[in-house]
């Protein structure tokens, strides 16, 4: 294929940013093989509530939305 003939693939953007619903469940950049994946509890203005379920339910940590991928 010459190079006139290659598909053209559009950059994506960069603001873009995965929905996450609650009751997802995440991993955050770097996460550790030996840590289980983050359960979302809610999503607001650019950070995450998550919890770990062996944690119980009021023990929660808030994170930057763009530092989690569904697991």
């Amino acid at each position: 294929m010459s190079a006139k003939q290659q598909p053209r693939h559009r950059p994506r953007p960069l603001n873009v940013v995965e929905l996450l619903h609650p009751g997802t469940f995440v991993t955050i950049e770097n996460h550790p093989n030996d840590l289980p994946p983050f359960q979302v509890i809610e999503c607001r203005g650019g950070r995450c509530t998550v919890r770990q379920q062996a944690w119980g339910q009021h023990v929660q940590w808030e994170v930057e939305h763009r530092r989690l991928r569904s697991a």
